[in-house]
């Protein structure tokens, strides 16, 4: 029976588990679905060694490249456990009829959450104002309240966001109700109009927005698009909020712009180098808010991209396409 067992139920090997379950969410629901290995982290090196004999590969920033995958010949099935699959080389696995696939849609209450949660950190400073209360700074004043500056209010501001999937869709309406007007720019504003959404081109949305959130996907076309030109089209008063991939901003035109005073602030969740293994240049930026790529991971977004993945492998073991990706 066990030779049996071993013999037709599919080897499943996680190559980097830990980014999708630190230990507060279960496996069982995968491991029901083959001989299961799990490995936290997996350096290049212990790749081939790990997975030589996988039927199944769940990664999630493991590099599977064209010469790992000559290193994993049983291989029949990548499933990665991330929106974006950059770090397998889909056109490969293609030639050897291994399908890749991604998971979509997990994480944009998240992102969304996060987003305003940098968004209030800028315009509220909630911690700053702990501090100086901490510091004795409240218990010495002579008024019963004070602010370390203007506190803006959102409600009538404008909210700008670049991307209109449903990462954007969902900040969307956080925005509507704060009481804020929403611009975007998209590439099909016919098929996603809704109310209260007014869409504009690239250089109006930067111009007209008291806060800008970028949703987009990074792409060629659009690396760096956030450049000191769209920069300097924004209000002095305005804010840049970033959830979505560090690319889409030149940190070099950010970290200037700020420096001179031509945007109120910016919040970053991602960077251009990650993780920033030899800092950032943005670390000493005035006005920067950066948190380490962490919009996308509240418990319940990563269990979504858990079951998202167990039923990517449950379809491929039917002999069934599901968010195949290339």
């Amino acid at each position: 029976m066990a030779t049996t067992e071993k013999t037709t139920r599919p080897k499943i090997v996680v190559l980097d588990g830990h980014t999708l379950n630190p230990g507060d969410l279960s496996w069982n629901k995968l491991k029901a679905l083959g001989r299961t290995t799990i490995f936290e982290y997996s350096t290049p090196e212990e790749i081939p060694a790990r997975a030589g004999d996988a039927d199944i590969l769940l990664v999630n920033k493991a590099v599977i490249d064209a010469a790992q995958l000559v290193r994993l010949p049983a291989l029949r099935c990548i499933c990665v456990t991330a929106t974006g699959y950059n770090n397998v080389d889909v056109e490969k696995a293609a030639e050897r009829g291994i399908p890749v696939c991604n998971a979509v849609g997990y994480g944009a209450d998240s992102v969304a959450q996060h987003a305003f949660a940098l968004l209030l950190e800028l315009t509220n400073k909630v911690r700053a104002h702990h501090d100086t209360v901490l510091a004795g700074q409240w218990g010495g004043s002579r008024d019963f309240c004070y602010t370390l500056g203007s506190v803006p209010e959102l409600a009538g501001k404008v909210m700008g966001i670049y991307g209109f999937g449903r990462i954007g869709q969902r900040v969307a309406d956080i925005a509507r109700a704060f009481g804020m007007e929403v611009l975007a720019t998209h590439t099909h504003p016919e098929r996603d109009a809704r109310p209260g959404v007014s869409f504009v081109p690239l250089e109006a949305l930067f111009e007209r927005s008291d806060v800008v959130s970028l949703h987009a996907p990074l792409a060629e076309e659009n690396a760096g698009i956030v450049n000191a030109n769209l920069l300097s089209r924004m209000k002095p008063a305005a804010y840049l909020i970033n959830t979505a991939r560090g690319g889409l901003i030149d940190e070099a035109a950010l970290k200037l712009a700020l420096q001179r005073g031509r945007l109120a602030g910016a919040a970053l969740d991602v960077l251009s180098e990650e993780p920033p293994r030899s800092g950032s240049l943005l670390f000493d930026a005035p006005n920067c808010l950066i948190t380490p790529h962490m919009a996308w991971a509240t418990q319940e977004a990563r269990q979504r991209l858990m079951d998202i993945t167990v039923e990517n492998v449950k379809a491929f073991l039917r002999g069934e396409a599901r968010n195949v990706v290339g």
